[in-house]
């Protein structure tokens, strides 16, 4: 678009938002006013981040969610206000971290756009909007971030693409296709940087796909090496996968992975096996609803723990755990920490070549293990909660988990991991015999939602002191909860996650409310903090959509109610008054 049209579109539509005008731009990228002094991210940098910057998904490459500003504390949260807002433009489940670069913020949105913005006044810097093909396959149009390395931002797209774009222009470097997009394979999840290689899985486990993690060249594009979720013949596992049911086994890998400088490892969480009823794949069926650790530079599986075997509820086990210290009866453990989707909090510890199990308890109400063996932590099932062919089976909680895929945190200072965790919830699934056709459904499965008898309420923020294995406090809502949780020295945490369209700050010793502010949408996506010049701010997307949605529609079918949430993205972003 010519400068001189440009002025005259904007003389002509003053009353538009400039998100909506910028949607008119070209796809190939668009610059308002390119980035002059960018600052390049190295590995050091992603590995100790300024306490100023929020540079990947979780803030640091551990997974804690945890920033060490304290500016803003529990003593003044309560005058905390929007200093600005900014519309995407975009219906749907907005679900990414805004990342900050020395006061550059990148978001991504649905539908593959990528936004770079002045983080002090919300001004647009540039825009970036993928093409996209008209068959696309994509049950869920969201995205979760994207990841920085040197000069570029790294995007990962509904076709199952990565992208690489100039971080001061938005303009495209390379394009590198991972997968087949017309077999169900696409990407939701913000890439994982290290060492020069970026490191995307897949989205598509309900289609039949083969899960996998893939690292390309940062410069290139090129592909380093690639680890499939689900072991071929003559791959260690393949054996509990019977005949050739490995090919469309699932275990999709959507969630960012962490990384492990000094083992040189990254972790990543792995989905259910397809399709959903076990009874159709006798066996363990390794590696889904696994964490699995990858060494980043050949992609060799070092180590794994599988949290159920041949699972038959969708319970995805994608969100990474946090890497984290515990001490535990007096010894000194290099832990992973998993809220999971089946409803237990695992402690694991992690060495160079394994991964073993230490403890795990339900945090919520689950009534589909028997037992667990206190050595291997291999579960047992309870029959009557286990999926099968031809029957309906009703278990505990329902197929969104204890947790989905909104991630917990934890805070050194307190000492507290926090849990957006949902109780009360079961479900029934049917199983049925389903034949494999490129690109379509593959669970198998037919399923309701339902509610334990007398439930007084849905959603939770739980708080674990991981040390003593105990639970902390407990913050109730009658919404269920998909708030990604964001903690601070300044002994707060942030979340939103509620049907009501709250952004809520709670003491995060005790849990107690300090602060909310109800925002245009339901918030499923995940906050962020840093400064600039010194003043610390509090990002997050609002945005209402995918699986939350779904779930609304349930919760509402078995209570007799209507709610309403609005549409429409919005990056809100506050501070404290001057």
């Amino acid at each position: 678009m010519h400068a001189a049209r440009l002025l005259s579109t904007l003389a002509t539509l003053r009353t538009a938002s400039f998100a909506a005008l910028l949607y008119l731009l070209s796809s190939a990228g668009w610059a308002q006013a390119p980035i002059t002094d960018y600052s390049t991210v190295t590995d050091a940098r992603l590995q100790n981040p300024e306490d100023s910057n929020w540079l990947s998904y979780r803030g640091t490459l551990d997974g804690w969610g945890y920033s060490k500003l304290d500016q803003i504390d529990s003593d003044n949260v309560a005058q905390l206000q929007p200093v600005w807002t900014f519309s995407t433009g975009v219906n749907g489940g907005h679900e990414s971290p805004p990342i900050v670069n020395d006061g550059v913020m990148y978001v991504t949105t649905p539908e593959n756009l990528v936004y770079a913005i002045d983080a002090a006044s919300g001004d647009p810097l540039w825009r970036y909007q993928h093409d996209l093909p008209d068959d696309l396959i994509a049950p869920h149009r969201t995205n979760r971030g994207v990841a920085l390395f040197g000069d570029k931002v790294f995007t990962a797209t509904l076709d199952a693409r990565v992208i690489a774009l100039d971080a001061s222009t938005g303009e495209k470097i390379w394009d590198t296709s991972v997968q087949d997009n017309s077999h169900g394979y696409y990407i939701t999840m913000a890439p994982l940087a290290v060492d020069g290689k970026i490191m995307v899985g897949s989205s598509g486990g309900e289609r039949g796909i083969r899960g996998f993690v893939v690292a390309l060249d940062a410069d290139t594009g090129e592909q380093l090496w690639r680890t499939y979720t689900v072991p071929g013949p003559g791959e260690p596992g393949n054996e509990t996968w019977p005949g050739d049911t490995w090919r469309t086994g699932g275990a999709a890998v959507w969630v960012p992975g962490h990384y492990d400088p000094e083992l040189g490892l990254s972790y990543w969480g792995t989905g259910n096996p397809g399709p959903w009823i076990g009874d159709q794949r006798p066996g363990d069926n390794l590696y889904s609803n696994s964490v699995i650790a990858l060494d980043v530079n050949s992609g060799e599986m070092k180590a794994h723990h599988q949290y159920h075997w041949n699972g038959s509820w969708d319970w995805d086990e994608v969100s990474t755990p946090m890497l984290m210290p515990v001490e535990r009866n007096g010894r000194q453990i290099n832990a992973l920490v998993h809220p999971a989707r089946n409803g237990y909090l695992w402690l694991l510890e992690r060495a160079s070549d394994a991964i073993n199990f230490v403890d795990a308890q339900p945090y919520v109400f689950q009534n589909a293990f028997a037992s667990i063996d206190p050595v291997s932590g291999r579960p047992s099932y309870d029959p009557a909660h286990k999926p099968v062919t031809g029957s309906v089976r009703s278990f505990c909680p329902s197929l969104w988990g204890g947790k989905d895929w909104p991630p917990a945190a934890y805070n050194p200072e307190t000492g507290l991991i926090y849990i957006p965790a949902n109780e009360n919830t079961c479900g029934n699934i049917e199983g049925r015999e389903v034949e494999y056709e490129p690109g379509s459904s593959f669970t198998g499965a037919r399923s309701d939602f339902t509610l334990v008898e007398g439930a007084d309420h849905i959603g939770e923020i739980q708080a674990w002191d991981m040390d003593t294995g105990e639970e902390v406090w407990t913050r109730e809502f009658d919404s269920h909860n998909w708030g990604g949780i964001l903690t601070t020295r300044g002994n707060l945490l942030f979340s939103g996650g509620t049907t009501d369209r709250f952004f809520r700050a709670h003491n995060a010793s005790t849990g107690e409310e300090l602060w909310r502010f109800r925002t245009n949408s339901g918030i499923i996506g995940v906050p962020s903090t840093f400064s600039v010049n010194g003043k610390q701010y509090v990002a997050v997307q609002s945005g209402w959509g995918v699986d939350a949605a779904g779930m609304t529609g349930r919760i509402d079918r078995q209570k007799g109610t209507r709610t309403f949430v609005p549409q429409g993205g919005v990056v809100w972003v506050f501070a404290l008054p001057e």
